[in-house]
């Protein structure tokens, strides 16, 4: 997507589902809106017609950068990380953090504690019921948009993001070959950022595990994700069936997905 302030902006229409194609302009994925020029929203608004914008950033996350509102779209907050769960285990990070992370990742990353969170983020998504249960608010709201584009995201448009599109995606019925290769399309985006900060890492005494850190948090770890996939095969049997189960979206309800949005 050709957008001046948004980043990570993806629209996954003209990826393969089997015999067919996603149609263009009505599946999008973003980073932040609050970044978005009148350009951004025009194109939005006029080329798109969205109808609704799913933020899956914490409360914290969304005061700190608001979106720019889309004239014609609801803006609907989704926090799909369950922070107070975080706080009573003791695995809480001060929110301060998460908003200056680019600058505190490479020495973050020697820390058992970010170590751990890069390893359980993904699994984390899947099997917590509170993570669950935004995700499955956000596949049936989608179901309640018959018209025009929705979008989601959440701050770099690439894990919570990511995940979603791989719910999406799985609802529709594409392949795993395809739900991976949308994952990783972010780290193009992030790439610079990702190497540049490893070298500091390397400069600091670090390792592959430190740098590990840094790839699963300022771009994406593909093998994370293929993990959590595996996972859920084991667990469920498929990501369709998780969908089914977990989040409540039945196969009449992939049909009417597949219907809408395959062509």
């Amino acid at each position: 997507m050709q957008l001046e302030g948004i980043i990570n902006a993806r629209d996954l229409g003209g990826l393969r589902v089997g015999g067919k194609t996603i149609r263009p302009g009505l599946l999008l994925r973003t980073a932040h809106l609050s970044d978005a020029t009148e350009a951004d929203i025009r194109l939005l608004n006029q080329k798109y017609h969205l109808r609704r914008i799913f933020d899956f950033r914490s409360l914290m996350e969304a005061a700190a950068q608001p979106d720019k509102p889309v004239p014609g779209a609801e803006h609907i907050l989704l926090p799909t990380l369950d922070q107070e769960a975080e706080r009573r285990s003791g695995d809480a990070v001060p929110d301060e953090t998460w908003l200056d992370l680019p600058q505190r990742i490479a020495r973050l990353s020697f820390t058992p504690l970010f170590q751990k969170k890069a390893r359980e983020l993904y699994p984390s998504l899947v099997l917590s019921e509170y993570s669950q249960l935004q995700y499955a608010s956000f596949l049936n709201l989608i179901l309640e948009t018959p018209e025009g584009a929705v979008l989601w995201h959440c701050s770099q448009g690439k894990d919570r993001t990511g995940m979603g599109a791989a719910f999406v995606l799985g609802a529709l019925g594409a392949s795993r070959e395809t739900i991976v290769a949308d994952f990783e399309t972010s780290n193009l985006i992030y790439q610079p950022l990702v190497d540049r900060l490893c070298r500091e890492v390397q400069e600091l005494g670090g390792g592959e595990d430190e740098k590990d850190v840094v790839r699963a948090f300022m771009g994406v770890s593909t093998r994370n994700f293929v993990r959590t996939l595996d996972m859920i095969d084991k667990n469920w049997g498929s990501l369709q069936e998780y969908i089914i189960t977990l989040l409540g979206i039945t196969p009449a309800d992939m049909q009417t997905l597949q219907n809408r949005y395959l062509q």
